[in-house]
């Protein structure tokens, strides 16, 4: 018998604040967490704007012998872990931690970790390779270390496909409890690509916008958009068998009721054209929901303000919804957070969740210039209370990867 499954916890470090309430006030408040880069000189690159996690201190959170044990990527994981699963009301004590499931995904890992003892490497030799480099730079950290810090002995493991991860961990890990394998997940995605080596290989595969005002870097679906902006952080939400959830008096953000996973199987970094596998993403996931387009509120678009992803995700709504998606609103929260790659699809569904449970609808910020191939309701600049009955989360990573998650609120 397949099993229902909730959203009961949510937990988030990003560039408008190190938890959820500053996070989402940030969104709502139509904040730009986009800055000069100050994690290094940035005198020799061509890209100086970044949206870095602000007041960061990591003796806050961990000792400091553990924190020089672990890269960033998994301290920023284990931070928004500790908040989900705090938030989600779940006590270790009581639970059976072996039906309880970690799937953190990250695009790059512990790159700030590689670069360092590269360069140690080189320029002092091989004995000076620190021993922890490999287990602080494997990807697959950010799980392991959240699983040893809350318990969690189920199902353990990290997907990587790119900027889609997080919404890839988030929708296996909805399978994962549909299909009776696990009662409680905690998914999503990390990311700590701020790095001269990550800043460097993103600006020269044209990737990164190079405009030094931050209110103009950023600008999903404007016509002048020439660039994401890299962000960095993490958001993981905790997924909850409904009858387990109910049974213990949980608060519940949302249901997920569907999930769609496609491949482009056409191109390394440009999206197949007209968006064909990002629709059948959204179409998969629809379908699961048994849900018709005309019934989508909103969705919290991938939106990267790059010219081909706004374009052919544009594309991509249209040949899903069909007629619907003249009447759906469609925003990104990018302009807000930067992309935070493999981490945006974990903070991405943490707005969908909070949009549910508010009613209000995030805005697009920093759109100025219409763009006749982007005609969508983006919700310019200032988002709307409106009752979301069912929202969609995109997530499109290189390598044709494609994801969309489908939240519906829940009334019963």
């Amino acid at each position: 018998m397949e099993r229902r499954v909730v959203i009961t916890g949510l937990g988030a470090i990003t560039p408008l604040g190190n938890d959820v309430k500053s996070f989402w006030d940030g969104i709502k408040e139509g904040k730009c967490g986009i800055d000069q880069i100050t994690k290094f000189d940035t005198t020799d690159f061509k890209v100086k704007l970044a949206a870095e996690v602000k007041g960061y201190n990591p003796e806050d959170y961990f000792e400091r012998r553990e924190a020089k044990r672990l890269d960033m990527f998994s301290q920023y994981a284990m931070i928004a872990s500790r908040e989900a699963w705090k938030d989600s009301g779940l006590d270790k004590e009581t639970e059976n931690m072996e039906r309880v499931g970690i799937i953190i995904g990250s695009g790059i890992g512990g790159i700030e970790t590689i670069e360092t003892e590269n360069k140690k490497c080189i320029e002092k030799g091989p004995d000076r390779v620190s021993p922890m480099y490999i287990p602080m730079g494997i990807l697959n950290m950010a799980t392991g270390n959240v699983a040893i810090d809350i318990g969690a002995k189920g199902e353990s493991m990290a997907m990587v496909t790119a900027c889609a991860s997080g919404t890839h961990c988030i929708g296996e890990s909805f399978r994962m409890i549909k299909h009776g394998y696990q009662d409680v997940v905690l998914a999503g995605g990390t990311e700590a690509g701020i790095t001269p080596l990550g800043i460097a290989g993103f600006t020269n595969i044209k990737a990164l916008s190079r405009t030094e005002d931050k209110t103009r870097a950023s600008i999903p679906f404007d016509k002048e958009r020439n660039g994401f902006v890299m962000g960095e952080g993490a958001g993981v939400v905790v997924l909850e068998e409904y009858e387990h959830a109910k049974k213990r008096g949980a608060k519940i953000y949302a249901e997920i009721v569907g999930y769609g996973a496609t491949s482009d199987a056409y191109h390394i970094t440009s999206p197949a054209p007209g968006g064909e596998g990002g629709a059948r993403a959204m179409k998969i996931a629809m379908e699961e929901g048994n849900v018709k387009p005309e019934e989508i509120t909103y969705i919290n678009a991938h939106g990267t303000s790059t010219h081909l992803n706004d374009s052919c995700e544009t594309q991509a709504i249209k040949t899903a919804l069909g007629e619907a998606s003249k009447n759906v609103m469609v925003s990104s929260t990018k302009g807000n957070t930067g992309h935070l790659l493999g981490a945006a699809g974990g903070i991405e569904a943490i707005v969908c969740a909070k949009a549910i449970e508010e009613g209000f609808v995030p805005p697009t910020i920093g759109y100025k210039v219409p763009d006749e191939e982007c005609d969508l309701d983006v919700v310019p600049n200032e988002g709307r209370n409106q009752e979301i009955k069912y929202a969609m989360s995109n997530s499109l990573g290189f390598g044709g990867h494609n994801s969309t998650i489908l939240l519906k609120k829940i009334r019963d």
